[in-house]
């Protein structure tokens, strides 16, 4: 996207060429993301009173662009940004240092654990925010989502055509996603499966949580074993469906949390776990993989430093323990 000045533009007037990420937006949420800090109202207004035009035509709210298009912004006044909201230049810089792969349409990051997938709820700037910090001058998406606490694969768009076509592919569950876990104590079985409803509920202070409940969600979790430790099993995860919190409520619901979850595990464990060297919870997003316009893409990050020391500890300070599992959970 390129933005070009004319000598016989009204003052603060500007003329923009849209680039391929915008091709086949419609003109509203393309105007919401390039004017931020503008009300919506105002965006509404201004195109309801042809301010904004294309290639010097009237546009309405529904208008799709297309690639070369000129877009005619008038001037308008952005809420400024209050001071020192400015990423700090180290997470910038590891966000940055962490792509892995990168072409027209996508941009991949191994995100490291404690960094979002986006700012809000008390995070002020998440791994979306610090890729544009880095690359200003670029248009960037975020895809699909991870916890907080979980590393690993995590997919931006640089495209409208990237942005829509693996969305649609996730919708239609043709994207595989796989994870690493360790599960505590020892299923009966090396390769078993997960199907139980999902359902998300706010408690009272805002926290939000996901129980196993017959009017939730149909969720499916495909789980196998990697390797095994003293207490606990590694193992891979594969999505079937993409719920929130689906492997971390599928874990705990068969009796088998995941280590170190603060919010579905098991407490005594978790601090015996952090006195091992575990301080976070053990989930990443190891592989995904997906075809698109004809492409196959894959997708794949190993296990962190954090998570290969502390199975190394485990090793060998964990010969005695032992997990108890709730024996209400079904036979896993």
């Amino acid at each position: 996207m390129q933005t070009v000045t004319s000598p016989d533009a009204p003052h603060g007037v500007r003329q923009v060429e849209i680039g391929p990420e915008r091709d086949g937006q419609r003109i509203d949420n393309a105007l919401v993301t390039m004017l931020k800090g503008v009300p919506k109202s105002m965006i509404y207004r201004l195109l309801r009173t042809g301010q904004v035009r294309v290639n010097g035509k009237r546009a309405k709210p529904d208008t799709r662009l297309t690639a070369g298009d000129m877009l005619r912004i008038p001037p308008v006044r952005v809420a400024e940004r209050p001071e020192g909201n400015a990423p700090a230049t180290g997470l910038v810089a590891s966000v940055a240092d962490a792509i892995i792969f990168e072409d027209k349409h996508f941009l991949v990051i191994d995100k490291p654990a404690g960094v979002a997938s986006h700012g809000g709820s008390g995070v002020s700037h998440g791994a979306i925010e610090l890729l544009r910090a880095a690359r200003p001058q670029e248009h960037m998406e975020l895809v699909h989502r991870l916890d907080r606490d979980t590393s690993g694969v995590l997919v931006f768009a640089k495209t409208r055509a990237g942005l829509t076509g693996l969305q649609a592919a996730i919708r239609a569950g043709e994207v595989t996603k796989q994870y690493l876990c360790l599960m505590l104590g020892h299923p009966s079985k090396a390769k078993f499966d997960v199907n139980a409803p999902l359902l998300k509920s706010v408690l009272q202070g805002g926290e939000r949580m996901v129980r196993v409940a017959d009017n939730g969600k149909p969720s499916l979790t495909f789980f196998r074993e990697m390797e095994q430790y003293p207490g606990a099993r590694l193992m891979q995860a594969t999505l079937g469906t993409g719920r929130t919190h689906q492997i971390r409520v599928h874990a705990a619901h068969i009796g088998h949390p995941l280590a170190g979850d603060p919010k579905y595990g098991d407490k005594e464990m978790n601090k015996r776990f952090r006195e091992m060297g575990l301080n976070r919870m053990f989930l990443h997003a190891a592989h995904m993989s997906f075809e698109l316009d004809g492409r196959a893409y894959s997708f794949s990050a190993p296990l962190p430093d954090d998570l290969k020391d502390f199975l190394d500890a485990l090793s060998v300070k964990g010969k005695r323990l032992v997990y108890t599992r709730d024996k209400s959970r079904t036979d896993f």
